[in-house]
């Protein structure tokens, strides 16, 4: 390996933290990646607003509330959304907490395996580098996934509702039309992620906002137009036990209602791999961390609240014979402007607010995995590595764009074989992605606890209570998203997420042992001399 490739130097070494004067922060942010070990290769062309609007848009409680609210209706129904919401929010918040701290002392794109390349010292470096990139790449690639193939679903439903609905005749896409869905959306979000960075700055901003006033629009709209709303009772204490998958356990049944609210909060990193593009990112890439989550949880509280007034018959919003084909919020939606004005056309137009926010939502998330893979095949940890983290004139990497859509659409292919198979590829967008955030917490609370040196913001003695509390609870839903989601248990009912994650980790840990230790070192420097 040549030597100005050579792995970044340890803690207290020329590319460790060292606090700089205040002056022009551009300069002063260059200076410090180089500290990094990394040169200024991407425009620093984003604020604190647009560093949020990005996550903020990649966690998108519209995109994540609407297409999982099924899953929370069968499993416990509104006290689990209602309660189960904000225990989520407090708990993702002290793990966003941790990241941010991390990330205030490390701004660089590649985020979390950098960080636990830096935490872990130069003996364990490596691999635990390599392990925490690869869970993070390949859970952002299957966020992507997630979100895109979702949008694919709703434009399905829309189209169905659209054409008379479920129970008048109306168009229902077949499983290929809907592949074809998620290849256009996928083709959308890489032409508009090919653009500069001051383009994905305005995006970015629009999307965020468009997802803040359209959660605030649609929980006043809906239960305003109901006819018949739920009662405060029924929202609050309402437990649902009528799944229809053999599980009878209170406790369990509440549990796996979580999924709900978890698979919503995920994508946060965002704002870590948006940092080389951050101005002041040891300070706004932590603040757009904190913020995307605090904000999220606050709106998407309202957002629960509002739609579930407007549910009144829980059995009939999942029954797959319904207009929308099962589809839940579509139901509601279709339902309550139908009932009021004998059209359901207001709540197609408002499925269509939704579409919109997932729409933004899969854009924001290239963004982020574009940026990963960029950052990731720079440190040569990627096949083809020199490809992936080339940029163009307009100092966008354009090939890891191109590579983040490609991957996503080949991950949404398993759906045509097997639902199976493709939840069990989707569940690693919750489960692999969770593990790729507590690694670094984890080294962080251990091997770093004492040579740990923060940047701007930081807990200060709380940061190793705060950290374990995250490592803890992210080792709790490790466990909890893996037990299985109905009885008995089947081929087809089996909760694949252990298996799908497992294969991952088998992987991962393969290729390391055959491969990888032989060459891989952790993060490289690109700083000539």
């Amino acid at each position: 390996m040549d030597s100005s490739r050579s792995g970044i130097a340890e803690e207290g070494g020329p590319y460790s933290y060292h606090p700089l004067a205040d002056g022009d922060t551009i300069s002063s942010d260059d200076v410090r990646l180089k500290q990094l070990g990394y040169k200024q290769e991407l425009t620093r062309g984003l604020s604190a607003i647009a560093n949020f609007s990005v996550t903020f848009s990649v966690v998108s409680v519209l995109t994540g509330l609407t297409t999982m609210y099924n899953t929370g209706l069968t499993y416990g129904g509104p006290l689990t959304m209602v309660y189960g919401w904000p225990i989520v929010g407090v708990l993702t918040l002290i793990v966003g907490l941790s990241m941010a701290e991390i990330c205030s002392a490390f701004p660089t794109s590649g985020g979390l395996y950098f960080w636990s390349a830096k935490l872990s010292g130069s003996d364990w470096g490596p691999f635990a580098s390599w392990i925490t990139g690869w869970f993070n790449i390949v859970g952002q690639w299957a966020v992507t996934t997630s979100i895109d193939y979702s949008l694919a679903q709703l434009i399905s439903v829309i189209i169905l509702l659209s054409t008379g609905g479920n129970n008048g005749g109306g168009y229902e896409a077949s499983k290929y039309v809907v592949i074809c869905f998620h290849g256009a959306i996928l083709l959308l979000h890489a032409i508009i992620n090919s653009l500069p960075i001051t383009w994905l700055s305005l995006f970015g901003q629009v999307a965020a906002a468009w997802n803040l006033v359209g959660v605030f629009v649609l929980m006043i709209l809906i239960p305003s137009v109901a006819t018949e709303r739920a009662s405060a009772k029924f929202v609050f204490t309402h437990f649902n036990t009528d799944n229809g998958e053999g599980i009878n356990s209170k406790v369990y049944i509440f549990v796996l209602g979580l999924l709900m609210s978890q698979y919503t909060l995920t994508g946060y990193d965002a704002s870590a791999h948006m940092t080389e593009e951050t101005k002041s990112a040891d300070k706004n890439g932590p603040r757009g961390i904190i913020s995307s989550i605090g904000i999220s949880v606050i709106v998407g509280w309202g957002y629960i609240l509002g739609i579930t007034f407007a549910v009144t018959d829980i059995s009939y919003l999942l029954d797959e014979n319904n207009d929308a084909g099962g589809y839940a919020i579509a139901e509601i939606f279709y339902q309550v402007f139908k009932s009021r004005y004998g059209t359901g056309v207001g709540g197609i137009i408002c499925l269509g607010v939704v579409a919109v926010a997932i729409f933004f939502c899969g854009m924001s998330s290239v963004t982020s995995n574009s940026r990963m893979a960029y950052a990731f095949s720079r440190d040569g940890a990627m096949p083809f590595s020199s490809v992936w983290h080339k940029v163009n004139n307009q100092e966008v990497p354009i090939n890891a764009v191109w590579l983040s859509a490609l991957i996503s659409f080949c991950m949404a292919l398993t759906s045509l074989g097997s639902s199976v198979a493709f939840q069990a590829m989707v569940s690693i967008a919750t489960i692999g992605l969770y593990i790729a955030y507590a690694l670094p917490i984890f080294f962080r609370v251990t091997l770093a606890r004492k040579s740990f040196i923060p940047g701007p913001f930081n807990l200060g003695r709380y940061g190793i209570l705060v950290g374990w509390i995250a490592v803890l609870w992210v080792a709790t839903i490790s466990v909890l998203f893996s037990l299985p989601v109905s009885y008995p248990i089947t081929n087809e009912t089996l909760n694949y997420t252990p298996v799908a994650v497992g294969c991952l980790f088998i992987l991962v840990i393969t290729s390391w042992i055959f491969g990888a230790r032989h060459w891989f070192r952790g993060p490289i420097t690109n700083i000539d001399g």
